[in-house]
């Protein structure tokens, strides 16, 4: 995992007027609004703390010589030996005319790349050392399809209104993300299977929310199969689409040695990630350089009905286990 710090962005991730309070307090579901974010993470009930506690990462620090200018272009070569990219660039205003560039790229962007590919990315210059960051696909079929999702995503946000939050017996709501290897993923590729997702993001440095959540995701993977359960996808989704780009999550899994096989990492528009926040009863926001969360887990049938809902980080592998073999 890449931990650092974080920058708060001006554009912070709206908090849901859906809270779901963590289950050990209190099972039923209150909608609030025109409540402050501080106000929405305060009547969490002090009981529920220790269970749904609140992750946070601290402001990134960079060095005041770094600049960063956005980058479109097509890959000419990758070249695993210098860990590069060789990349024929758009014009960058204040920057560099078009031109063919080598540039540093981390390697999870370096696994999952081909030459001919477009991308959009960030180039970062601090004094001479040029690199790239936050890559993503910029071919125009992908794009399209992401975009069209998160306008029906938000659509349909909006119109369910106050019951924007899906309770257990309500269906998945539609989407499509990209995954680790930067392939756009629809939520209806994963209809006729079960389905275990909950939302997380890379850099968290609490060892009691996303790494135990993550680790426990592994544990249901294993013992899932040892079950005899061949039917089951993982979804994680980001909380933080502006770091965790498809590269970043193809790092974060390969760090950890996560069979991908049947295990997803998403992430895409920020619109379209609070949207599901929303609807999944979520808390995430950026205040003064931080982020705080709340976690939940869920199971789905095959039929794309919630059957299941866990919130925190210490929910029982065994016990999603068995209601899988239910199902």
């Amino acid at each position: 995992m890449m931990l650092g710090f974080m920058k708060a962005r001006p554009a912070a991730i709206q908090v849901a007027r859906v809270v779901r309070f963590c289950l050990a307090c209190q099972r039923r579901v209150q909608t609030l609004t025109g409540l402050a974010v501080a106000g929405l993470l305060a009547v969490i009930p002090a009981g529920c703390a220790k269970k749904n506690a609140t992750a946070a990462v601290t402001a990134e620090s960079r060095s005041p010589a770094e600049q960063r200018y956005p980058l479109r272009g097509e890959i000419v070569a990758v070249n695993p030996d210098r860990k590069s990219l060789t990349v024929s660039h758009e014009d960058i205003p204040g920057l560099m005319p078009a031109m063919t560039m080598e540039f540093r790229v981390s390697d999870g962007d370096l696994a999952i790349v081909k030459s001919g590919e477009r991308i959009r990315a960030e180039l970062v210059r601090a004094g001479d050392d040029f690199h790239l960051e936050k890559i993503w696909p910029d071919d125009t079929g992908s794009a399209s399809r992401v975009a069209a999702a998160a306008g029906a995503l938000r659509q349909d946000t909006m119109t369910r209104g106050a019951k924007a939050y899906r309770e257990v017996g309500e269906n998945l709501p539609d989407f499509a993300l990209y995954d680790q290897d930067g392939r756009v993923v629809p939520a209806g590729r994963f209809r006729g299977r079960q389905i275990m997702l909950n939302f997380i993001y890379t850099r968290c440095p609490v060892a009691t929310m996303c790494p135990a959540a993550t680790l426990r995701m592994m544990a249901v993977q294993q013992q899932a199969r040892a079950a005899g359960v061949t039917n089951l996808e993982l979804i994680s989704i980001t909380l933080d689409p502006a770091y965790d780009t498809p590269g970043m999550l193809k790092e974060y899994a390969a760090v950890r040695g996560i069979d991908t096989g049947n295990f997803s990492f998403l992430t895409g528009p920020e619109a379209a990630i609070r949207d599901l926040l929303t609807q999944f009863g979520v808390i995430a926001e950026f205040k003064d350089g931080l982020l705080k969360h709340t976690l939940a887990t869920l199971l789905i049938n095959e039929q794309g009905r919630i059957v299941h809902r866990a919130d925190g980080s210490e929910w029982s592998v065994g016990e999603f286990v068995e209601k899988m073999r239910k199902e």
